[in-house]
């Protein structure tokens, strides 16, 4: 054996025993290998690798953080929809659900897989010829993130997997969590470091995958836990249950951890809810609820699926954790539409896994409701697990705090706020002149659903408003490279202030958001109660801004979905003379302020339709909006008012019996195409 054979050997045994001290490690919990001997066989392999790099395997450990920062993740579609579950709270639900299959099925000798319902970021793994090749979050179901370089550097997540008989190719989707002990060390860490602690795991978690920067990811310490296999192609692997399978996956070297179990019919299921709803404090990690699935996974087709769920599957949701404790005091946030929302101060608790201190009391109403005094026992819920919010007040008979006066001027400019009768909240009418107000409207402005300026995030927004350099959205168009190299924070480091780089990156995507839509334009203005809807349906109406700006009430109301709050809320935005300066502004620096027309027309004026599953030449979004450009509507449900039903790939077996039932015509994209 020559010395270069001798040295790939010894690469490919380093890596192979390494990645197997992990496995034993991270997965099974069952080191075989101090620390200190692990740490001294990896540097043994870096140094051979940095000599002789022809031999660095794909799946060597030393590969598990990139060292590239990332400018942005790419945008991929699932093979397989991302599915999310029905929940319930109810127990008689889960029994319902357990005799809808057995009748659907015609049988009472079902087998269930109870399953822990991890609360953390789903994520679905493809694996080619054994080797790690994707990782997608879930994104809206049919596409995802690509996020594979940050989820490499999770350790439980194997690089390459360890002899079996697993498929070519297959994908196996989990959750990304946060364990307890990792989470308290880096909010230690934090808090040392004078940054504001993470609120909770699931949130850190979803965060520290969505950084650019795999090396800051892999500090994070994050674990994958995962529970279901994907694979059409192998009919021995299709052949098992669910629960074979995930014996399968466990051998292969992926974390599937043993915290489920079989169950026999509702008694079953219900031992297994009532055991964990208890024992889950005591877990390494967080969950909120108990998964049951069908164990029998050739029957699945069989019971099929709604639009958003399988019907094989459900959840159970855990009632949410309570605890009391004592109010000390009131603050006001302003948003950017200048809603004011006060926000609760008391005693710090322990509660669902995080300590909490703050939580929203949304308006006057809900404070009146809860009859709340400075100094009352408060009782806090974690709504959705996540959200901190009061539910209960008992007032202290040696409390001698008066009732509680909502403020009547605006906490940051002293405005007097204005209440509107039909509206349960106040807001600052300061509109153009309230900082949080300013703040909250450029982050919105260069949000990803309204000009889509990725390069400019909230802190980079703040880093422009508190220098002056923008005092309206008109001026970011008027900005410039030597304007932005080293601007920063007037508090921050100059560190982390804007580079060449940067600089570029945001000048770049300001030229491109000159292409959006008029639709996203005006919704990026921010007028009030002008979502993402409306904001469309006004567009496809009025076609200009100019047209919009002068039409009466009685134009608007006239519209499809436009009420008397949101007609009122447009002719007081177009009546101030500081918004028709800003669209004028807008104007001169090109964007775009009337419909395309499209040359198509109308090809499919007056009909309706409904679209389901994914397809080739268009995205679903894609396919809605050439279905509009040519004078079609699109409506999520399968009424007998419904031209179409187009169908794709995965089309929802619900909305299909129903165009059957309703003899409504189902076409494929091809005939989709023949139409235009």
């Amino acid at each position: 054996m020559n010395l270069f054979s001798n040295i790939e050997e010894q690469i490919k045994t380093l890596s192979d025993r390494l990645n197997r001290y992990n496995y034993e490690y991270y997965v099974l919990d069952q080191p075989t290998v101090s620390d200190i001997e692990f740490d001294r066989m990896l540097k043994e392999l870096e140094h051979l690798e940095q000599e002789y790099p022809q031999f660095k395997l794909p799946s060597s450990p030393t590969q598990r953080v990139g060292g590239q920062t990332l400018e942005s993740f790419r945008q991929v579609e699932h093979r397989y929809p991302m599915l999310s579950l029905s929940n319930t709270y109810s127990k008689e639900e889960i029994a319902d659900f357990v005799k809808r299959a057995e009748e659907l099925l015609a049988r009472t000798d079902l087998e269930w897989v109870c399953e822990l319902k991890y609360d953390g970021l789903a994520i679905s793994l493809s694996y080619n010829n054994g080797m790690l090749v994707q990782a997608t979050t879930r994104g809206n179901g049919i596409t995802g993130d690509d996020v594979t370089q940050n989820v490499r550097t999770i350790k439980s997540v194997p690089l390459q997997l360890r002899e079996g008989d697993y498929p070519k190719s297959f994908e196996i989707r989990g959750e990304i969590v946060y364990p307890h002990k990792a989470f308290e060390e880096f909010n230690k860490k934090r808090i040392e470091n004078g940054e504001e602690p993470f609120a909770n795991p699931r949130n850190a978690a979803s965060g520290s995958l969505k950084l650019l920067n795999p090396q800051e990811v892999a500090k994070r310490k994050l674990d994958c836990l995962l529970y279901f296999l994907l694979c059409e192609e192998s009919e021995p692997l299709n052949s098992l249950s669910h629960y074979q399978k995930l014996q399968k996956a466990r051998q292969w070297g992926f974390n599937i951890p043993q915290y489920f179990a079989i169950a026999n019919g509702i008694e079953q299921i219900m031992e297994f809810i009532e055991y964990w709803d208890s024992a889950r404090k005591d877990l390494p990690f967080d969950i909120d609820g108990i998964v049951i699935k069908l164990n029998d996974s050739t029957l699945w087709n069989q019971l099929g699926a709604t639009a958003k769920s399988p019907r094989w599957a459900t959840a159970f949701k855990f009632k949410a954790e309570r605890a009391t404790s004592i109010l000390e005091s009131v603050d006001y946030q302003v948003g950017r539409t200048g809603i004011i929302t006060p926000v609760a101060n008391f005693k710090p608790v322990w509660l669902g896994g995080t300590w909490v201190k703050r939580a929203t009391l949304h308006n006057e109403e809900q404070i009146r409701k809860l009859g709340i005094r400075i100094g009352d026992e408060v009782m806090i819920e974690k709504g959705g697990e996540i959200i901190p919010k009061i539910v209960e007040s008992k007032h202290l008979d040696n409390n001698p705090s008066p009732e509680f006066e909502f403020i009547k001027q605006c906490p940051v400019c002293g405005s007097v706020l204005v209440k509107e009768e039909d509206l349960a909240g106040h807001y600052c009418p300061n509109y153009n002149h309230c900082k949080p107000q300013i703040l909250g409207r450029f982050q919105h402005f260069v949000s990803r659903k309204a000009m889509n300026i990725d390069s400019i995030g909230g802190e980079k927004v703040k880093y422009l408003v508190d220098s002056g350099l923008v005092s309206d959205f008109a001026d970011l168009y008027s900005l410039s490279a030597d304007k932005l190299i080293g601007l920063a924070a007037a508090d921050a480091d100059k560190k982390v202030s804007i580079q060449a780089k940067g600089a570029a990156n945001i000048l770049n995507a300001l030229r491109e958001s000159k292409s959006v839509p008029f639709e996203r334009v005006l919704y990026a203005l921010g007028i009030r109660f002008v979502g993402e809807v409306v904001a469309k349906k006004l567009a496809k109406t009025f076609k200009t801004i100019d047209n919009l700006m002068l039409a009466k009430y009685e134009d608007l109301i006239q519209t499809d979905e436009i009420g008397d709050t949101i007609a009122q809320s447009l002719i007081n935005y177009f009546s101030n003379e500081e918004n028709r300066v800003l669209i004028s502004k807008l104007k001169a620096a090109g964007l775009r302020f009337e419909v395309e027309e499209t040359s198509v027309g109308s090809a499919l004026s007056g009909k309706t339709f409904v679209v389901s599953g994914s397809f080739v030449s268009y995205s679903r979004d894609g396919i809605k909006k050439t279905i509009e450009d040519n004078g079609g509507k699109v409506v999520s449900g399968v009424t007998g008012k419904v031209d179409y039903l187009v169908c794709g790939e995965k089309i929802g077996p619900e909305k299909k019996r129903k165009a059957e039932t309703l003899n409504v015509k189902m076409i494929t994209e091809e005939e989709f195409k023949a139409l235009l």
